[in-house]
């Protein structure tokens, strides 16, 4: 029996269609089965939603072919300043100012909306044939025989690839089926997400504030709009959520004092609950984890849809590679040098966001005095800064060919 396919990716969020695009770019058959049948990007409402997509990722979206049709849409991040402080107190003397000019005349990444995300790769998957995309469809099993993997779908029906890719979230049974288990802890902390209008311009600068609940992030987007990224105590969270309009925005005003001037709502207001989430392997019996499937991270940093654009960069690389040497791409040879290349770098961002979560969300005097040195010292540190700038757009560690500045080809 024939395989069906080279590539079957399981779950079409954000990451899994982003991965059929570039496997597909790089010559491979894939199978794209999605077992929500809403079709990808067709609501053109802002829901408040957005990404900060870092340096290294634009280059992964431009190399595919996506970048060209979001930039029109996107707002450059040409800073990034990060204070503490307390809720109706201005903001400590202590602070972290990091400019984008330390990498030359790009930006550390670029602010893009959700709505336009997912009608870039709507669009991606309407006009790539080779994408074969099966929306509706569902996975509830499946098999390795010989050289291949075969998925039983909810119908009865089974598919046959090489190798199943799990693109579907913390919560997918990708990572389930393939027995490959998980760490991971909740916090006591929801995220209050909206867009707001503002007076003031924030001129690209992100702004990172640290109180004592958790931190707050107000993340530049066009025409004067912001991105806010609030975090809470659970049970605090869901009373702010319940305020009527006016009165979740005088909460909001609290703490962002009067820098941005006059400010209102612009989209729908949402919560989330915070947790994380670190698979123990990212490979199975032909089988690989990428993006959320593979490690849910706080937002702290707003790094866990760029973490999830580097596995897919790492493993068309790896596939690539694997490929032109003659070798089976599902076997665990070849996906162990995936696993090796991502899993360090995956756990130390996990590791990262929640210990930086946890030094900065308190009101403790000494550890408060501790963040206050160490933004000075971090200040007073050009080099240092600067290895901090290169984290934000992405570009430390072993970058994919996908990702760099001048790739050579595959």
């Amino acid at each position: 029996m024939t395989q069906d396919t080279d590539i079957l990716i399981v779950g079409g969020s954000l990451t899994g269609t982003t991965l059929a695009q570039s496997a597909t770019r790089a010559g491979f058959r894939v199978v794209l089965a999605d077992q929500s049948d809403a079709t990808l990007g067709t609501d053109p409402t802002f829901d408040g939603r957005s990404y900060a997509v870092a340096l290294a990722s634009q280059r992964l979206l431009a190399r595919i072919g996506m970048w060209d049709a979001l930039a029109q849409n996107a707002e450059p991040i040409l800073g990034i300043k990060v204070s503490d402080g307390r809720v109706g107190q201005a903001p400590s003397r202590f602070h972290l100012d990091f400019d984008h000019s330390a990498l030359g005349d790009d930006p550390m990444g670029y602010m893009v909306e959700d709505r336009h995300l997912r009608q870039i790769l709507g669009a991606t998957l309407k006009a790539n044939p080779e994408i074969d995309y099966r929306p509706g469809t569902k996975v509830v099993a499946q098999r390795t025989e010989g050289q291949s993997i075969i998925a039983e779908l909810a119908d009865g029906s089974e598919l046959k690839a090489a190798l199943l890719i799990g693109a579907d979230g913390r919560q997918g049974a990708t990572a389930e089926r393939a027995k490959l288990k998980k760490l991971g802890w909740k916090y006591a902390q929801t995220a209050l997400v909206c867009a707001i209008e503002h007076a003031r311009s924030l001129n690209g600068v992100a702004h990172q504030l640290f109180l004592p609940a958790g931190p707050l992030a107000i993340l530049p987007l066009r025409d004067n709009r912001a991105s806010i990224v609030w975090s809470e105590d659970v049970s605090f969270a869901q009373d702010i959520q319940n305020l009527d309009d006016e009165a979740y925005l005088d909460a909001l005003r609290l703490r962002l004092g009067n820098f941005l001037g006059e400010i209102k709502l612009d989209g729908k207001r949402y919560t989330y609950p915070l947790s994380l989430s670190l698979a123990q392997d990212l490979i199975g019996p032909r089988c690989a984890l990428v993006g959320d499937s593979a490690h849910g991270v706080h937002p702290i940093a707003g790094q866990g849809l760029n973490a999830g654009f580097r596995d897919i960069a790492a493993l068309t690389e790896v596939l690539s590679e694997a490929r032109q040497r003659g070798e089976d791409i599902g076997t665990e040879l070849v996906l162990e040098r995936y696993q090796a290349w991502r899993r360090f770098d995956t756990t130390t961002l996990a590791m990262a966001t929640d210990g930086f979560n946890r030094l900065f969300s308190n009101d403790n005097g000494f550890l408060r005095a501790l963040r206050g040195a160490g933004m000075g010292f971090v200040n007073s540190m050009p080099r240092l800064k600067t290895s901090f700038i290169k984290e934000a757009a992405g570009l430390t560690g072993t970058l994919p060919k996908l990702m760099r500045a001048n790739p050579a080809p595959y």
